[in-house]
């Protein structure tokens, strides 16, 4: 159902990517050149800046149908969690969305599980409709259609996660993201691209709790088992690797998780996040538990059920 379906049904706390371009905060150009360190060259920039140009719109339009957007009381803007994410109140992000939807369309087909894409027999290379069954009744639907959009996500559980007991089912991503957004289009000759790229993210273990606003906003860092800074240690490691990306502002971010996993496998793992710095401040402590509730609530339940407080563990 589409009130709670698909990536960040749970909630989301912040928008990963806005540009802020009314007050020349971001520029499409500035997005795209982050992009190309962090992606060490291996992108797409006419597809990037097409995106970038775009998302400011998509935005204003979630104001509008009344997402919670926290905002600078200085300045009355977005407020910032870093260069790109601005930071909402978005429990309910995803019925939002929805609403929008129902408001726009005749009628809605939920629990439709497509499995093949209809080529246009007037028109080549061009799309006209899907086919697929209902996962409660297994009726079958074909739908005819001017334009389709495939936005079905990506593909989970690719590699097997540490954590552990109910943990090992969970993902941040959706679960059930079995990779049809990319059979759907393929199985139609589709041309893809970007496909060497992968996201793998760091996530707190057994709860898959977002850590990047405890990184960004409650200015968190991490260390090895022992307690060091353990980044630096792969310094020279890296620079031999990769060249200049290692001294590159920001960081690429599959450079730091590089690190992460070279120093779990050197033996010093497990990598923790230290929180006690952060949580002795009563704001940032409790927008650390709201960012979990928000989004991730089993991250913030097995913290609870083990007795596990991060403002002194």
């Amino acid at each position: 159902n589409i009130d709670r379906s698909g990536a960040v049904a749970q909630g989301l706390y912040a928008i990963n990517c806005y540009m802020g371009m009314q007050w020349d905060e971001n520029q499409p150009e500035d997005h795209v050149r982050y992009a190309r360190n962090d992606l060490m060259g291996l992108v797409r920039e006419d597809l990037g800046y097409d995106m970038a140009r775009h998302v400011d719109s998509s935005v204003h339009m979630f104001d509008e149908w009344g997402l919670p957007m926290m905002r600078n009381e200085k300045t009355g803007r977005y407020l910032r969690e870093g260069k790109w994410q601005i930071m909402i109140h978005g429990e309910s992000y995803k019925p939002i969305v929805a609403e929008a939807a129902k408001k726009s369309a005749d009628k809605i087909y939920n629990r439709i599980m497509i499995t093949h894409l209809l080529m246009d027999e007037s028109k080549d290379n061009r799309v006209g409709g899907a086919v697929g069954f209902n996962m409660r009744t297994g009726n079958f639907h074909v739908f005819r259609a001017k334009a389709v959009i495939v936005a079905a996500g990506g593909a989970s559980h690719i590699f097997k996660p540490r954590a552990v007991g109910e943990g090992m089912g969970r993902t941040w991503y959706a679960p059930w993201s079995n990779g049809s957004a990319y059979a759907l289009p393929i199985a139609v000759g589709a041309k893809m691209t970007q496909m060497e790229n992968r996201i793998v993210l760091t996530r707190f273990k057994d709860g898959y709790g977002p850590v990047g606003a405890y990184f960004l906003h409650l200015k968190t860092y991490t260390q090895n088992a022992n307690g060091e800074n353990y980044e630096e240690k792969w310094y020279d490691q890296t620079k031999e690797l990769v060249g200049e990306y290692i001294d590159h502002t920001p960081v690429p971010t599959c450079l730091r998780n590089h690190a992460f996993i070279e120093e779990v496998k050197a033996g010093r793992g497990p990598i923790q996040m230290v929180t006690t710095e952060a949580f002795q401040d009563p704001h940032l402590e409790e927008i650390g538990w709201e960012n979990f509730l928000g989004m991730t609530i089993g991250q913030a339940v097995v913290w609870a059920s083990q007795d596990i407080d991060p403002k002194y563990t």
